[in-house]
């Protein structure tokens, strides 16, 4: 597991990182990069990376931005167990 604590440096750390890279688990809503910017970035770089987002707020931000819309959502707050079914759901589903 990579961990990073804004969107710059989740796509340098990716940038580095010699391993796969098969799911960006993000924040919708960050300061500085919004999490569709950082998935589109790095998905340019690492095809195949499958993204899950999550958040606590979200506003208009879904029905603005399509790429948030279409892809897996976790709603905040979440147990362990139902961050492991979507992990699992959305990797499964990239088969």
């Amino acid at each position: 597991m990579l961990e990073a604590s804004n969107g710059a440096d989740a796509l340098a750390l990716a940038a580095s990182y010699p391993g796969s890279i098969d799911l960006l688990l993000s924040d919708v809503v960050l300061p500085g990069m919004r999490g569709p910017e950082i998935s589109r970035s790095l998905v340019a770089v690492r095809p195949g990376v499958r993204t899950l987002y999550c958040s606590g707020f979200l506003g208009d931000t879904a029905e603005t931005d399509a790429s948030i819309a279409a892809a897996a959502f976790l709603a905040k707050p979440y147990s362990r167990e139902t961050l492991g079914r979507a992990v699992r759901a959305v990797l499964d589903d990239a088969r």
